[in-house]
């Protein structure tokens, strides 16, 4: 039996989604069948949403987010939709439908104390063995790095925000 991992990518630099989409792209490759669950980001259209449909049904992403915290108005109705979503993929990571589970942003919901750290964090350390879980998401607490496989830290060296240039379609989103 394969061993699957727990991957984190974290950090502040850009490149943690772009990454677990790479890794989704070659799983894909290999007839295997990932899917991922949008924490945060809200229902936009990003480039990957429109790509999966050539997956041949092999890769699903779902969105369960209201949008970046930044702008939450209402950051209750943030927390709740939070909670659902990771009800939601508790279950897709029990149901043994897919090779592959990416938690996209999902750090935020632990930074944010919008659910319980530990409890997600032995969740996640209890899955089951063949699965492969992505993480992505800045500030991830050293109890989920503790449980991991696989962390690699993103940081910015250099970024077009800093020159004032907007997020560009097909790189950013």
């Amino acid at each position: 039996m394969k061993k699957g991992l727990l991957i984190v990518y974290t950090g502040n630099g850009k490149g943690k989604t772009t990454a677990a989409l790479g890794a989704a792209l070659r799983a894909v490759g290999h007839d295997m069948r990932v899917c991922m669950v949008q924490f945060i980001k809200g229902k936009w259209k990003s480039g990957e949403l429109n790509a999966v449909k050539d997956c041949k049904g092999l890769f699903n992403i779902t969105v369960k987010g209201k949008g970046f915290l930044f702008n939450a108005e209402d950051i209750e109705k943030h927390r709740q939709t939070a909670r659902d979503a990771w009800e939601y993929a508790k279950r897709v990571i029990s149901s043994s439908e897919y090779d592959v589970v990416i938690l996209d942003e999902f750090t935020y919901l632990l930074d944010y104390g919008m659910i319980e750290e530990k409890d997600a964090v032995e969740f996640l350390r209890r899955k089951p063995e063949g699965l492969h879980i992505i993480v992505t998401g800045r500030n991830a607490p050293n109890s989920l790095i503790a449980i991991a496989d696989l962390v690699t830290e993103m940081r910015v060296i250099k970024h077009p925000l800093q020159k004032g240039i907007k997020a560009q379609r097909g790189i950013d989103y």
